[in-house]
């Protein structure tokens, strides 16, 4: 058994490695602000605490309590138009506040060994690679504050690890789909178009349709970081399919789910988002044994049936 704090444990991602911890007999707490977390995400077998990770001493409070062996953090803002808009509460959230993590395992964590799983990004992280599928050696190009925002955190991450004998394992996501998922939000396609269309609105694709990205279902995610509690040290680990998935795609297998019939609406492109990217798994097929298995139709069925 572990001790374990999850941050960001009442969000769409974090929820569902919650349940698997605790499914598997470890002692989860969670930091959560609650600031688009949900309550009635919250595992009742965890201990909760409304805190934000922007709060030093708070968050010192907390591991000095709580003493975890691994904190597995996902608390975050994850939105690229929001921050271009107004990059700041992206910065203090996604490196402030990992800075303010890292510093409080480092002070409070468990006696012996202490790991933190990173929540990256591969997409907004790569920008546009000249390869695709993108490896973990393609150069890092972020095109919104958020990319770099998350590209900062993981620099950091690898700094504290070094200064205060850290064991780290960043992942870089995909884009995440599956229950859970707010349709009401700026991140999650699958679940925005799925609401839309359910409330009898059509979605609106920025761009052509052409615009593509990698997409991995919920339990994919979660597997990855079930084996990475005790697998893979100090390294940095994309998680994906590899295969380009466009808006379009998206669209058309949830209208199909839904028999829906009518066009969806096509706006100019937003600034900040990447034309086109996925990414290569191969590591995580050699260093967790990890491959994604759950393909797009079954993923958006499940998806789609979740959205109320």
């Amino acid at each position: 058994m572990k001790k374990i704090i999850v941050t960001g444990g009442a969000g769409f991602i974090a929820s569902h490695i919650v349940d698997k911890y605790i499914s598997l007999g470890h002692k989860v707490a969670i930091i959560d602000n609650l600031s688009t977390g949900q309550r009635k995400n919250i595992n009742k077998k965890a201990k909760f605490y409304k805190a934000d990770i922007r709060n030093l001493d708070l968050m010192e409070r907390i591991f000095k309590r709580e003493k975890p062996s691994i904190v597995n953090h996902h608390a975050a803002v994850a939105e690229v138009v929001k921050s271009l808009k107004n990059p700041i509460p992206t910065f203090e959230s996604n490196i402030l506040g990992t800075v303010n993590v890292l510093i409080s395992l480092a002070k409070y964590g468990s006696k012996g060994k202490k790991k933190i799983i990173f929540s990256s990004t591969g997409g907004a992280i790569y920008g546009e690679p000249e390869k695709i599928p993108a490896d973990e050696n393609t150069n890092v190009s972020p095109l919104s504050p958020y990319g770099l925002s998350k590209f900062l955190g993981e620099e950091c991450i690898k700094f504290y690890a070094k200064t205060h004998n850290l064991e780290y394992l960043i992942f870089r996501y995909p884009n995440v789909y599956g229950p859970r998922q707010n349709p009401k939000g700026e991140a999650g396609v699958v679940a925005i178009f799925a609401g839309l269309i359910k409330g009898g609105k059509i979605p609106t694709i920025f761009g052509d349709g052409t615009k593509a990205r990698d997409y991995v279902y919920i339990d994919d995610i979660v597997k990855a970081n079930e084996t990475g509690l005790s697998k893979a040290k100090n390294e940095i680990i994309n998680i994906g399919w590899g295969e380009k998935i466009s808006d379009q795609m998206i669209f058309n297998e949830i209208a199909k789910n839904l028999n829906f019939s009518e066009k969806p609406i096509y706006a100019p492109y937003r600034k900040g988002e990447v034309y086109q990217i996925a990414i290569s798994a191969k590591k995580a097929k050699k260093l967790l044994n990890w491959k994604p298995k759950i393909a797009l139709q079954e993923g958006i069925k499940l998806t789609v049936k979740s959205i109320k």
